[in-house]
């Protein structure tokens, strides 16, 4: 199908909005979203402009040669990391440049990254799970506590998997899974079930540190995106006190 020139625009606007949007929403940062939609843009004859906050983009696009200019605002959803659709939009960008790919290729290739399944949901529990325990062992625990760390993880990531799936408040998916973490594996503690307890129940809400926020934030920081930095800084220092008020709650319903 041919497009009219106003109809292509429409559509690389919300293409380009929509690559942003996807970017911002599973763990890219400022510099990496900017790049990636200033390079398709270019590939099609246009100098884009985007404003990037952590709940909304703003984009505009103007070709020099007919002087047209175009503004959209696209609000992002919920975050979530998944480095798949972040790795596979970069490369779709450069395909976009080396093989001339049209704008219907483009939509195909974003629907496509879309439509990726994530790991199946238990590899996804055992593997934290067994991560758990790997930290347990990392920090000298011994076969009881890496087994408490390894159920303990399981369980609570179970509970924030249900907790997202209910789309509650992000931060409360957090508190609950710190929560039953840190109460399973503070049973042992004041049961004082093997050598160092304590080592379990350090390491069953690890798999709950905001790496990639922290990450992206001082990234964000150093690059002198200084508003979306301190945004992504104070998201995960807020997802670390979700984490700290679990255990607190664990701490005092056991007086460990």
């Amino acid at each position: 199908m041919v497009l009219s020139e106003k109809d292509k625009i429409n559509e690389l606007c919300e293409i380009l909005l929509e690559v942003g949007a996807l970017l911002m929403e599973t763990g890219a940062n400022t510099f990496r979203i900017r790049v990636t939609v200033m390079r398709i843009a270019s590939a099609y004859g246009y100098h884009a402009e985007l404003l990037i906050t952590h709940r909304a983009l703003m984009l505009t696009i103007n070709n020099e040669e007919s002087n047209q200019f175009f503004s959209r605002l696209m609000q992002t959803s919920t975050h979530r990391v998944n480095f798949k659709i972040v790795s596979g939009l970069s490369r779709m960008s450069w395909h976009i440049i080396e093989e001339k790919w049209d704008l219907e290729m483009v939509r195909n290739e974003i629907d496509r990254l879309k439509s990726v399944s994530h790991y199946p949901r238990i590899v996804t529990l055992l593997m934290v799970a067994l991560a758990g325990a790997s930290f347990c062992r990392l920090f000298g625990g011994e076969a009881i506590e890496m087994i408490v760390a390894f159920v303990a993880s399981f369980i609570g990531l179970y509970v924030r998997q249900e907790a997202v799936k209910r789309e509650f408040n992000p931060y409360l998916c957090i508190f609950s899974a710190a929560f039953v973490s840190s109460l399973i594996s503070g049973a042992t503690v004041y049961l004082h079930i093997g050598n160092n307890p304590e080592y379990a129940f350090a390491t069953s809400v690890l798999y709950l540190i905001p790496g990639i926020p922290l990450i992206n934030s001082l990234l964000d920081l150093l690059d002198g995106n200084i508003l979306n930095g301190v945004v992504r800084g104070i998201n995960g220092l807020t997802i670390a006190l979700s984490i700290a008020l679990g255990l607190l709650g664990a701490i005092l319903i056991y007086n460990i």
